[in-house]
Protein backbone atom coordinates (compact mmCIF):
# COMPACT_ATOMS: atom_id res chain seq x y z
CA UNK A 1 0.00 0.00 0.00
CA UNK A 2 1.36 3.42 -0.89
CA UNK A 3 2.25 5.83 1.95
CA UNK A 4 -0.29 8.42 0.72
CA UNK A 5 -3.08 5.84 0.75
CA UNK A 6 -2.02 4.72 4.23
CA UNK A 7 -2.16 8.33 5.47
CA UNK A 8 -5.61 8.81 3.94
CA UNK A 9 -6.84 5.62 5.56
CA UNK A 10 -5.43 6.62 8.92
CA UNK A 11 -6.99 10.08 8.76
CA UNK A 12 -10.42 8.80 7.66
CA UNK A 13 -13.07 9.02 10.36
CA UNK A 14 -13.98 5.83 12.13
CA UNK A 15 -17.32 4.32 11.16
CA UNK A 16 -20.20 5.19 13.41
CA UNK A 17 -21.06 2.79 16.19
CA UNK A 18 -23.76 0.31 15.32
CA UNK A 19 -27.29 1.46 16.02
CA UNK A 20 -30.24 -0.67 16.99
CA UNK A 21 -32.92 -1.53 14.48
CA UNK A 22 -35.44 1.37 14.32
CA UNK A 23 -38.44 -0.19 16.00
CA UNK A 24 -40.57 2.88 15.23
CA UNK A 25 -40.16 2.21 11.50
CA UNK A 26 -41.18 -1.42 11.94
CA UNK A 27 -44.26 -0.44 13.95
CA UNK A 28 -45.31 2.01 11.23
CA UNK A 29 -44.79 -0.69 8.60
CA UNK A 30 -46.99 -2.98 10.68
CA UNK A 31 -49.71 -0.34 10.92
CA UNK A 32 -49.58 0.10 7.16
CA UNK A 33 -49.62 -3.64 6.43
CA UNK A 34 -52.55 -4.11 8.78
CA UNK A 35 -54.45 -1.35 7.02
CA UNK A 36 -53.62 -2.72 3.58
CA UNK A 37 -54.76 -6.22 4.58
CA UNK A 38 -58.01 -4.85 5.94
CA UNK A 39 -58.65 -2.59 2.97
CA UNK A 40 -57.57 -4.96 0.20
CA UNK A 41 -58.63 -8.37 1.54
CA UNK A 42 -61.68 -7.55 3.66
CA UNK A 43 -62.98 -4.52 1.73
CA UNK A 44 -62.21 -5.45 -1.88
CA UNK A 45 -61.48 -9.17 -2.28
CA UNK A 46 -63.90 -10.69 0.24
CA UNK A 47 -66.16 -7.60 0.35
CA UNK A 48 -67.20 -8.36 3.92
CA UNK A 49 -67.61 -4.68 4.66
CA UNK A 50 -66.71 -1.17 3.53
CA UNK A 51 -65.61 1.82 5.56
CA UNK A 52 -69.13 3.12 6.33
CA UNK A 53 -71.20 0.10 5.33
CA UNK A 54 -72.94 -0.15 8.70
CA UNK A 55 -74.02 3.51 8.62
CA UNK A 56 -74.63 3.59 4.87
CA UNK A 57 -75.41 0.04 3.63
CA UNK A 58 -74.59 -0.74 0.02
CA UNK A 59 -78.19 -0.47 -1.13
CA UNK A 60 -77.79 2.41 -3.59
CA UNK A 61 -75.26 3.89 -5.98
CA UNK A 62 -74.91 6.94 -3.72
CA UNK A 63 -73.99 4.79 -0.70
CA UNK A 64 -71.60 2.72 -2.82
CA UNK A 65 -69.81 5.85 -4.03
CA UNK A 66 -69.58 7.23 -0.49
CA UNK A 67 -68.14 3.97 0.86
CA UNK A 68 -65.70 3.73 -2.04
CA UNK A 69 -64.48 7.26 -1.33
CA UNK A 70 -63.93 6.48 2.34
CA UNK A 71 -62.16 3.24 1.46
CA UNK A 72 -59.74 5.34 -0.59
CA UNK A 73 -59.22 7.80 2.26
CA UNK A 74 -58.55 4.88 4.59
CA UNK A 75 -55.96 3.47 2.18
CA UNK A 76 -54.33 6.90 1.90
CA UNK A 77 -53.88 7.07 5.67
CA UNK A 78 -52.26 3.63 5.80
CA UNK A 79 -50.04 4.65 2.88
CA UNK A 80 -48.80 7.60 4.95
CA UNK A 81 -47.80 5.17 7.74
CA UNK A 82 -45.65 3.17 5.31
CA UNK A 83 -44.02 6.27 3.80
CA UNK A 84 -43.12 7.70 7.22
CA UNK A 85 -41.76 4.31 8.32
CA UNK A 86 -39.60 4.12 5.19
CA UNK A 87 -38.31 7.65 5.84
CA UNK A 88 -37.36 6.74 9.42
CA UNK A 89 -35.61 3.56 8.28
CA UNK A 90 -33.67 5.47 5.62
CA UNK A 91 -32.53 8.16 8.07
CA UNK A 92 -31.38 5.61 10.63
CA UNK A 93 -29.57 3.38 8.13
CA UNK A 94 -27.92 6.12 6.10
CA UNK A 95 -24.22 6.62 6.80
CA UNK A 96 -23.97 4.13 9.64
CA UNK A 97 -23.95 0.44 10.36
CA UNK A 98 -27.43 -0.64 11.39
CA UNK A 99 -27.87 -3.66 13.60
CA UNK A 100 -30.31 -5.67 11.49
CA UNK A 101 -32.37 -8.14 13.48
CA UNK A 102 -34.99 -10.55 12.15
CA UNK A 103 -36.66 -10.70 15.56
CA UNK A 104 -36.76 -6.91 15.90
CA UNK A 105 -38.25 -6.57 12.42
CA UNK A 106 -40.85 -9.30 12.94
CA UNK A 107 -41.65 -8.07 16.46
CA UNK A 108 -42.13 -4.46 15.44
CA UNK A 109 -44.30 -5.49 12.47
CA UNK A 110 -46.50 -7.60 14.73
CA UNK A 111 -46.77 -4.78 17.28
CA UNK A 112 -47.86 -2.34 14.57
CA UNK A 113 -50.34 -4.76 13.00
CA UNK A 114 -51.73 -5.70 16.40
CA UNK A 115 -52.16 -2.05 17.35
CA UNK A 116 -54.01 -1.44 14.10
CA UNK A 117 -56.43 -4.29 14.80
CA UNK A 118 -57.07 -3.12 18.35
CA UNK A 119 -57.64 0.52 17.40
CA UNK A 120 -59.75 -0.44 14.38
CA UNK A 121 -61.73 -2.98 16.37
CA UNK A 122 -62.41 -0.77 19.38
CA UNK A 123 -63.12 2.54 17.62
CA UNK A 124 -64.64 1.64 14.25
CA UNK A 125 -66.36 -1.63 15.21
CA UNK A 126 -67.44 -1.11 18.82
CA UNK A 127 -67.52 2.62 19.57
CA UNK A 128 -68.56 4.25 16.30
CA UNK A 129 -70.02 1.16 14.67
CA UNK A 130 -69.26 2.46 11.18
CA UNK A 131 -68.74 -1.12 10.02
CA UNK A 132 -68.13 -4.63 11.35
CA UNK A 133 -65.68 -7.33 10.34
CA UNK A 134 -68.08 -9.61 8.47
CA UNK A 135 -71.41 -8.07 7.56
CA UNK A 136 -72.21 -10.90 5.13
CA UNK A 137 -73.17 -13.27 7.96
CA UNK A 138 -76.29 -13.05 10.09
CA UNK A 139 -76.35 -9.89 12.22
CA UNK A 140 -76.42 -11.99 15.39
CA UNK A 141 -72.89 -13.21 14.56
CA UNK A 142 -71.33 -9.80 13.93
CA UNK A 143 -70.10 -9.45 17.51
CA UNK A 144 -68.34 -12.82 17.40
CA UNK A 145 -66.38 -11.77 14.31
CA UNK A 146 -65.54 -8.41 15.91
CA UNK A 147 -64.27 -10.09 19.08
CA UNK A 148 -62.21 -12.53 17.02
CA UNK A 149 -60.63 -9.59 15.20
CA UNK A 150 -59.71 -8.01 18.56
CA UNK A 151 -58.30 -11.30 19.87
CA UNK A 152 -56.19 -11.65 16.74
CA UNK A 153 -54.82 -8.14 17.22
CA UNK A 154 -54.04 -8.74 20.90
CA UNK A 155 -52.23 -11.98 20.06
CA UNK A 156 -50.07 -10.21 17.47
CA UNK A 157 -49.31 -7.36 19.88
CA UNK A 158 -48.22 -9.71 22.67
CA UNK A 159 -46.21 -11.87 20.28
CA UNK A 160 -44.48 -8.82 18.86
CA UNK A 161 -43.58 -7.50 22.31
CA UNK A 162 -42.16 -10.91 23.22
CA UNK A 163 -40.00 -10.93 20.08
CA UNK A 164 -38.78 -7.40 20.76
CA UNK A 165 -37.82 -8.30 24.31
CA UNK A 166 -35.99 -11.38 23.08
CA UNK A 167 -34.22 -9.28 20.42
CA UNK A 168 -32.58 -6.98 23.02
CA UNK A 169 -28.76 -7.26 22.93
CA UNK A 170 -27.24 -9.54 25.52
CA UNK A 171 -25.42 -7.88 28.35
CA UNK A 172 -27.43 -4.68 27.83
CA UNK A 173 -25.50 -2.00 29.65
CA UNK A 174 -22.80 -4.48 30.67
CA UNK A 175 -20.18 -3.53 28.11
CA UNK A 176 -18.95 -0.42 26.37
CA UNK A 177 -20.36 -1.59 23.04
CA UNK A 178 -23.76 -2.30 24.59
CA UNK A 179 -23.73 1.11 26.27
CA UNK A 180 -22.84 2.78 22.97
CA UNK A 181 -25.65 0.89 21.24
CA UNK A 182 -28.06 1.98 23.94
CA UNK A 183 -27.05 5.63 23.52
CA UNK A 184 -27.39 5.33 19.75
CA UNK A 185 -30.80 3.75 20.17
CA UNK A 186 -31.96 6.50 22.52
CA UNK A 187 -30.76 9.18 20.12
CA UNK A 188 -32.47 7.43 17.23
CA UNK A 189 -35.68 7.15 19.22
CA UNK A 190 -35.66 10.92 19.77
CA UNK A 191 -35.15 11.48 16.05
CA UNK A 192 -37.93 9.01 15.23
CA UNK A 193 -40.27 10.81 17.62
CA UNK A 194 -39.48 14.15 15.96
CA UNK A 195 -40.19 12.61 12.55
CA UNK A 196 -43.51 11.24 13.77
CA UNK A 197 -44.47 14.68 15.04
CA UNK A 198 -43.81 16.10 11.60
CA UNK A 199 -46.01 13.41 10.03
CA UNK A 200 -49.07 14.07 12.18
CA UNK A 201 -50.23 17.12 10.15
CA UNK A 202 -50.45 14.93 7.05
CA UNK A 203 -52.55 12.38 8.92
CA UNK A 204 -54.81 15.14 10.22
CA UNK A 205 -55.11 16.52 6.68
CA UNK A 206 -56.17 13.12 5.35
CA UNK A 207 -58.79 12.80 8.09
CA UNK A 208 -60.01 16.34 7.44
CA UNK A 209 -60.46 15.67 3.73
CA UNK A 210 -62.52 12.65 4.62
CA UNK A 211 -64.69 14.50 7.09
CA UNK A 212 -65.34 17.18 4.49
CA UNK A 213 -67.17 14.57 2.41
CA UNK A 214 -69.55 13.77 5.25
CA UNK A 215 -71.33 16.88 6.52
CA UNK A 216 -71.64 17.08 10.28
CA UNK A 217 -75.41 17.32 10.11
CA UNK A 218 -75.59 13.85 8.53
CA UNK A 219 -73.56 12.32 11.35
CA UNK A 220 -75.61 14.19 13.96
CA UNK A 221 -78.90 13.20 12.35
CA UNK A 222 -77.80 9.58 12.19
CA UNK A 223 -76.84 9.61 15.87
CA UNK A 224 -80.16 11.17 16.88
CA UNK A 225 -82.07 8.60 14.83
CA UNK A 226 -80.19 5.65 16.31
CA UNK A 227 -80.58 7.01 19.85
CA UNK A 228 -84.32 7.49 19.34
CA UNK A 229 -84.68 3.97 17.97
CA UNK A 230 -82.82 2.53 20.94
CA UNK A 231 -85.01 4.43 23.39
CA UNK A 232 -88.15 3.24 21.62
CA UNK A 233 -86.96 -0.36 21.74
CA UNK A 234 -86.46 -0.25 25.51
CA UNK A 235 -89.68 1.76 25.92
CA UNK A 236 -88.11 4.76 27.61
CA UNK A 237 -90.17 7.18 25.53
CA UNK A 238 -93.93 7.52 26.15
CA UNK A 239 -94.60 7.71 22.40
Amino acid sequence: MRPAAMRDQASAPAPAEGADFPVAAGVLFGLGLGGFFDGIVLHQVLQWHHMLSSWYPITSIENLELNTLWDGIFHSATYVFVVVGLFILWRRARGRHLSWSNRALAGSLLVGWGLFNLVEGLIDHQWLGVHHVNEQVDRAHWLAWDLGFLAWGLAMLLGGLWLLRDAAPTGWGGSRRAAAMRRAGEGGLRRDTKTLRRAWPWLVLAAGLGLATMPAWRVLAFGIRVSAEDLLQIRCLPW
